[in-house]
């Protein structure tokens, strides 16, 4: 298993996560070991247009984009996950030109600023996945995940229009209003929040996780 290195995201904290796991994981930018990796973990701190920048520098996004078109397995971590939707706008006190910025495309949708009281959203909260879900096999409805963020996906928007297709499995929580803190897309799927900063909830998520690979 490779943690994608591209500039930005706990490195450390997602390898040794992994690592608890069981799984044999490597921390490197190597576009052919990311390409090549039983499973490819892709985490992401700060802002989405910087961690977006690296990403492509990287050649990350072509790297993601072959990865699902082969059906081989990414799991995005906090920005890991917002660089998959379609674009993320900044803040108004950004320039008009730069508030957008686009991002991956795997999923249609904005990652937008959240309404709420208090921004950012940090600390624990609980989550609803939807019913059947493989990554939170094993989770209660009270058990805790570790968010810090002050963008989400807002509104989940796509919409398939195949019955043969699963559709994607989109898991939710509260913070001032709704917002998506999980998905799990065939071999794609991404978190919010921070498993590697979640305890043993966090760590029975990764774990589900590798299960699947």
């Amino acid at each position: 298993m490779v943690v994608f290195d591209y500039g930005s995201g706990n490195l450390r904290s997602a390898q040794r996560a992994m690592e608890r796991t069981g799984a044999d994981v490597t921390v490197t930018s190597d576009p052919h070991a990311a390409l090549d990796a039983d499973g490819l973990v892709v985490p992401g701190v700060g802002a989405f247009s910087a961690c977006m920048a690296s990403l492509r520098a990287a050649g990350g996004d072509r790297i993601i984009g072959r990865r699902i078109a082969g059906g081989r397995p990414v799991l995005g971590i906090c920005v890991g996950m917002q660089v998959l939707f379609d674009h993320g706008v900044e803040q108004a006190d950004v320039r008009a030109e730069d508030r957008v910025t686009e991002g991956c495309g795997e999923w249609p949708g904005a990652v937008e600023h959240l309404q709420a009281p208090v921004v950012p959203h940090m600390g624990w909260n609980t989550v609803a996945p939807p019913e059947g879900s493989r990554l939170f096999e094993g989770i209660g409805p009270q058990d805790r995940f570790y968010f810090v963020h002050s963008y989400a996906v807002r509104r989940w928007e796509f919409v398939s229009h195949s019955d043969r297709v699963r559709p994607p499995q989109v898991t939710w929580a509260e913070h001032g209003e709704p917002f998506v803190a999980a998905v799990e897309n065939g071999p794609l799927s991404a978190t919010q929040f921070h498993p590697e900063k979640s305890g043993d909830t966090g760590a029975r998520v990764l774990a589900n996780w590798v299960d699947t690979l």
